[in-house]
């Protein structure tokens, strides 16, 4: 078809005619002020057509080099990747793939004869839903947090012998979307801004080089969604739905799931939710396990704030952004290139560990800690479960009659929490160790591991009365909902087994009565005094 008939088609396809179905905004649906009963969104590379309860997506006759929607084929062999990749994580919106028949004048959706063209089917839902109009709460975030853990680990991994997440690969398109920048937004200090982040994201990917190569022998190059932001995330019933998956370029979601993460985090950020993608970031690690990202997700952060720059920078030499429009794009680009910039900072951390019973609070207090501080909260309630291949909220007595929470149990968990602080603090974060901590050589371990990484250092002590904690841990067991396992007999041998901190701990130690918690300004003003890490650094 060519581009009078194509156009023709369009025109075609704003008649309600064309369905097999009443056209029409159903109520509640607002996709926009004066549409007709036929809605029509157009984007650089496809025409979206809501009718009724459904949304049909054409793909535009184009080649942009990094994609090829130039024949018919190519656009159906497009629309079933499209339809294969979202089902994945919104069956019940991608539908089908449907040919479009007839004339260009007069055609008709699912009609007999050759096809014209052809469309995903799709099912419509509110624009409101969307997470970038809608209010994200915690709850969500960590929902989030899970649904891409999960998604993550269910995804095929690139083939070693597959051009996908090689270093080189990584780097490229970091590169060009800094020249790409460069070359489109002027002034002197922009200028240097971008240089400092071109040296730093060179310098970077030298030393990640090893760390890279690793990630991807270790499978963690995966066939992603490509495109994770809250533009692409909408809530219905309470629970994210993903759509709108990259499927004309796999080089775009052939990524290393870490560069997905950091998509998220990264447009949290942006958005001035920074505790939330905090929330999110913790869950999605506490669920996945794969502390590693750490290692790199300041790198991809980076790159996904350029590339959104880039974006803005591109739109901004077109003829039609003047005037506010102009001015605000302008503004957005140059807040991204901040924030790009804002991630290549180094920082000192904190290693804040935890001292008290079940029950006493630690985990709360910690999960509060993490949405202020720059922070990786994690459990040895999850932990001890992931060293038996167990979920956070698995009951460990389902699964291993002789359970897991012997005395060699006890030693690995502790073994694993060292490892992953370590990891936290060498890539820059906070961390935040959730463990009873009774022994006083657990303790030291932890200490000396602060003072090897030049970290700050502090203890929280939490406690409550005795009937507290047992009422807290008797409720908790019965919920269920918990990582924790932690019985009446278990708190009772906890405090026989108890070590108290020695006169050299208290000195470190911030002593909290979880009963009447302290206003969490002055628990951060006492954490800052005892690491000598001062807030906001």
């Amino acid at each position: 078809m060519d581009a009078d008939g194509f156009s023709r088609l369009i025109q075609g396809l704003l008649r309600p005619a064309a369905y097999p179905h009443p056209a029409g905004d159903p109520t509640g649906f607002c996709d926009g002020p004066g549409m007709g009963p036929v809605g029509h969104i157009e984007t650089h590379i496809s025409h979206v057509f809501l009718v009724g309860d459904y949304a049909y997506k054409l793909k535009k006759p184009l080649n942009l080099g990094f994609l090829d929607f130039s024949t018919l084929e190519r656009r159906r062999v497009c629309c079933d990747e499209e339809l294969r990749l979202n089902r994945r994580l919104a069956p019940d919106i991608y539908l089908g793939v449907v040919p479009i028949t007839g004339t260009p004048d007069k055609p008709r959706i699912g009609g007999m004869g050759p096809p014209l063209e052809y469309a995903v089917l799709m099912r419509r839902f509110p624009q409101r839903a969307l997470l970038d109009r809608a209010r994200l709460t915690p709850a969500v975030a960590e929902r989030i947090g899970e649904r891409v853990a999960a998604f993550h680990e269910s995804i095929p991994k690139a083939a070693p012998e597959s051009p996908y997440g090689t270093p080189q690969a990584i780097l490229e398109p970091m590169l060009e979307n800094l020249r790409q920048v460069s070359e489109r937004v002027g002034s002197h200090v922009h200028a240097e801004r971008l240089a400092r982040i071109d040296a730093w994201t060179r310098r970077r990917w030298e030393d990640l080089i090893p760390v890279l190569e690793g990630r991807r022998e270790e499978g963690r190059v995966r066939e992603c969604h490509g495109d994770m932001h809250r533009g692409n995330i909408a809530l219905l019933d309470g629970q994210p739905l993903f759509f709108d998956s990259i499927e004309f370029n796999p080089n775009l979601r052939w990524i290393d799931t870490a560069s997905e993460l950091a998509f998220l985090v990264m447009d949290l950020d942006e958005a001035g939710e920074p505790g939330l993608a905090r929330r999110l970031l913790n869950r999605y690690l506490e669920v996945g396990g794969d502390y590693e990202a750490l290692r790199v997700l300041d790198f991809y952060k980076v790159y996904r704030a350029m590339v959104r720059a880039k974006v803005l920078a591109i739109r901004l030499g077109q003829p039609d952004r003047q005037g506010h429009q102009g001015v605000r794009e302008r503004r957005d680009c140059v807040r991204y290139l901040a924030l790009a910039e804002s991630y290549t900072r180094t920082r000192r951390p904190r290693l804040l560990i935890a001292h008290g019973f079940s029950g006493c609070g630690k985990s709360r207090m910690f999960c509060s800690l993490r949405e202020v501080l720059p922070a990786i909260h994690v459990r040895s309630d999850v932990e001890r479960k992931r060293l038996f291949g167990l979920r956070p909220e698995e009951r460990s007595n389902i699964r291993i009659a002789l359970g897991i929470y012997f005395p060699q149990a006890n030693a690995w968990t502790y073994q694993r929490l060292r490892a992953l602080a370590a990891t936290i603090l060498e890539c820059g974060y906070d961390a935040l160790v959730d463990a009873t901590f009774l022994a006083q050589g657990h303790r030291a371990t932890f200490q000396d591991l602060a003072r090897q990484r030049g970290a700050g250092f502090a203890i929280l002590s939490l406690d409550a009365p005795i009937e507290v904690l047992r009422e807290r841990v008797a409720c908790r067991l019965a919920a269920g909902d918990d990582a924790s396992e932690a019985s009446l007999g278990v708190l009772e041998r906890q405090r026989s087994a108890n070590e108290p901190l020695t006169p050299a701990e208290q000195g470190s130690a911030l002593h909290i009565d979880s009963t009447h918690t302290p206003p969490l300004m002055e628990i951060l003003e006492r954490i800052a005094a005892l690491t000598g890490v001062p807030l906001g650094s």
